[in-house]
């Protein structure tokens, strides 16, 4: 196999470029594009090549719209800690778009997975979410290169959303995936762009010993 040569100028953008999308325009994405997708997010890396990533495809609207009715409250319940200025910031702020967004995922890390043989999972079990979240950063990166748009969705009660869907017992569920179209396409993050937090300098993350 020869070494290529990559852009990097390419994927320094599509890494700047990648938002978490919460306005979508209900236009359906193309099930071959959604396909593979998927495909890619299993070629991401996993402790011990097991794979532990499960994906639960929500197609069912009513199923969606209670979905959405639970985070919607959940998102209440989670403004309660804050106060003053603070607050009418967070109530005014968008969420998720699960009513708009045209393909929504629950992701899951199956925990109890034999795939692998617990290499690497037996001294750090929760590698295997580790493994998971790189699955969906690959989902979130290669979106992006077809102009689709993703929303990680994390305001949620994890053991009602489990009893919605139906989940096996050793699942843990990792969050709601939002794939669609962006109604605009932007640079910087839109609570950097409403004044709720702004991305600090890298250097402030590294610690020397």
């Amino acid at each position: 196999m020869t070494r290529t040569a990559f852009d990097i100028a390419a994927f320094e953008e599509l890494v700047h470029l990648r938002r978490d999308v919460r306005h979508f325009l209900t236009d359906p994405l193309d099930e071959q594009e959604v396909e593979q997708l998927l495909v890619l997010a299993h070629s991401a890396p996993s402790v011990g090549l097991s794979q532990p990533w499960r994906f639960v495809r929500i197609i069912t609207p009513a199923l969606r719209e209670q979905l959405a009715t639970h985070v919607d409250a959940q998102i209440v319940k989670a403004g309660q800690m804050y106060k003053g200025d603070e607050d009418k910031l967070y109530r005014s702020l968008k969420l998720h778009g699960l009513r708009e967004a045209p393909v929504l995922f629950a992701v899951y890390c199956d925990e109890g997975t034999e795939t692998g043989h617990k290499l690497g999972a037996i001294t750090m079990p929760e590698a295997r979410r580790y493994s998971c979240v790189m699955a969906i950063h690959t989902i979130w990166l290669a979106a992006r290169t077809r102009g689709i748009g993703m929303g990680w969705i994390s305001i949620l009660d994890r053991p009602t959303v489990d009893a919605m869907l139906e989940i096996p017992e050793n699942w843990r569920c990792l969050g709601l995936l939002c794939l669609g179209y962006p109604v605009s396409e932007e640079a910087t993050p839109e609570l950097e762009r409403r004044g709720w937090e702004h991305r600090t300098d890298w250097h402030s993350t590294i610690v020397t010993r």
